[in-house]
């Protein structure tokens, strides 16, 4: 198949990138010709518009057998070869199917999903958060392969960061903070073994034709399950100033899926925490002097669970 002229990457596209580091910037500045390298390589046709997103940018394809796809193109780095390396694992068991990869080129072909219908839009919460648990279920049953960052690691570092974080809030959020401190201390001995999506929001699972709702983006990591609750206890309602009963669709989903997924309620609650904690660190990266008005929601719904123990 030649290479088709007429394919391009819109600047819009490409714009997203340009704040990046320079490995960032650099792929973007390549991604024109990577990506017509690719479609050549793997006989794909363009089959729609270019769209982009955090990580990279996705291209509607149609494969030389005429069968619909997406094309993934993500900076190379370890999280995309993470990403390859777990989605090959699941083979598409409650996850988008991951049909090709080149990780030195950060590229993926994934079946084609319904980008347009996510579980946002399902009305009933009770039933999207249903979805969500039993998507994680599947995801975790799978043996955690090699070459998947540890949640050992990373609670590691946030523990070292933490006490410099501290210094760059107020004297209230500084309590918070150093509570959630101990209580990632506490489960710093037992990490887990699963293997998580890490990034299971409701906006990352799409509506497809092989089963009615599959996981998208994942995030791979091995650790404990209760790490891969908070995403979905946060979605939609902390982006939408007009929802007033956020600590009740809080405690509702969780009641839902530690239930689902069989977990001790008190160590989920913990594990939760440590996402707050880990999100938190995040924000004073990027500037900001304030624990979230959305991680102090969480926090203080589940304060009836955090300081019980059991399931």
């Amino acid at each position: 198949m030649d290479r088709d002229p007429e394919f391009v990457v819109p600047a819009t596209a490409l714009g997203a990138f340009e704040t990046g580091d320079d490995g960032t910037r650099a792929w973007a500045g390549a991604l024109p010709s990577v990506a017509a390298d690719v479609l050549r390589e793997w006989e794909l046709r363009q089959d729609g518009v270019v769209r982009s997103g955090e990580a990279g940018v996705v291209v509607p394809v149609r494969r030389a057998d005429g069968t619909l796809a997406v094309l993934k193109l993500q900076v190379p780095r370890a999280e995309t070869t993470a990403a390859i390396i777990g989605l090959d694992r699941w083979d598409g068991r409650g996850i988008v199917r991951l049909l090709r990869s080149d990780g030195v080129r950060g590229a993926m072909l994934l079946e084609r999903l319904h980008s347009d219908r996510t579980l946002e839009a399902v009305e009933d919460d009770d039933d999207a958060v249903q979805v969500i648990g039993s998507l994680l279920s599947r995801l975790h049953s799978a043996p955690a392969p090699e070459g998947i960052p540890r949640l050992r690691t990373i609670l590691s570092e946030m523990l070292d960061a933490a006490p410099t974080a501290m210094r760059a809030l107020e004297e209230d959020d500084r309590s918070r903070l150093r509570r959630w401190m101990h209580r990632v201390a506490d489960l710093e001995a037992e990490p887990g073994h699963h293997l998580l999506h890490w990034n299971l929001h409701y906006g990352n699972v799409l509506a497809a034709d092989r089963e009615p709702w599959l996981a998208i983006d994942p995030e791979p990591l091995v650790g404990d399950p209760g790490f891969d609750l908070w995403p979905a206890l946060d979605s939609g309602w902390s982006s939408d100033d007009t929802v007033t009963e956020a600590p009740r669709i809080v405690r509702r989903r969780f009641d839902t899926l530690t239930e689902m997924l069989d977990l001790d309620r008190h160590r989920a609650a913990g594990w939760t925490i440590a996402r707050l904690l880990q999100n938190t660190l995040w924000d004073v990266e990027d500037g900001h002097a304030a624990i979230s008005a959305s991680a102090k929601t969480v926090d203080d719904a589940l304060a009836p669970v955090r300081g019980v123990g059991g399931r």
